[in-house]
């Protein structure tokens, strides 16, 4: 399965990421290995729990659009 993960540098180090299909599923690492390792890590959790209490699986709807504004 994939799902779309978005990767955020933090202002005092290190990254945030999430994956907005899963709600609440949110990670972070000081590296984008790190980072990246870990978010899988919290997807594959996620996606345990949902199967332990019968739920399906949430479809990765996210669509990535750059939208360009007048600054």
């Amino acid at each position: 399965m994939k799902y779309t993960v978005v990767l955020e540098r933090e202002e005092d180090g290190g990254y945030h990421a999430f994956a907005p299909a899963l709600q609440g599923c949110h990670s972070q690492g000081d590296t984008l290995d790190e980072v990246k390792a870990n978010i899988r890590e919290a997807i594959e959790l996620y996606l345990e729990s949902l199967k332990a209490a019968g739920e399906p699986y949430p479809d990765d709807n996210v669509q990535i659009l750059p939208v360009e504004v007048a600054a």
